[in-house]
C-alpha cells in the first residue's frame, strides 16, 4: 500500500485498484483489509490524511484522500532494500536467472 502512495496522494479504492494492477490481481482486498490496514498506517504514522488534489474531478466529498508521509517514505524504501538484498541471494544461489 505504500508503494501505491508513493506515486502521489489517492483515496481508498485507488489505493485498492492500485495494488491489485501491480499484483495482477493477487492481492485484492476487499473493504475491511483495506480500511484496516489504512488505519494501522495512520497509526504507525506512515501515511497521513491529506486533501485532495486540486485536478481531481471526483464529486464524491466523502472520499478521504491519503499520501505517504516522509518516515512511510523511509520505511519503504527500507524495505525494497531488503527484498533487493533478498533477490541477489536468489540469483546467486542459481534460483533466479539474473
Amino acid at each position: 500500500m505504500l508503494l501505491a502512495l508513493v506515486d502521489g496522494r489517492k483515496h481508498g479504492n485507488a489505493i485498492k485498484v492500485d495494488v491489485a494492477e501491480r499484483t495482477n490481481g493477487a492481492i485484492d482486498m476487499g473493504p475491511g483489509t483495506l480500511y484496516g490496514a489504512i488505519k494501522r498506517l495512520l497509526r504507525s504514522g506512515w501515511i497521513s490524511e491529506v486533501d485532495r488534489a486540486s485536478d481531481d474531478t471526483d464529486e464524491d466529498g466523502r472520499r478521504r484522500y491519503y499520501a505517504v508521509t516522509p518516515e512511510g517514505l523511509d520505511v519503504a524504501r527500507a524495505e525494497a532494500y531488503r527484498m533487493s538484498a533478498l533477490l541477489n541471494i536468489a540469483v546467486d544461489k542459481a534460483l533466479l536467472d539474473r
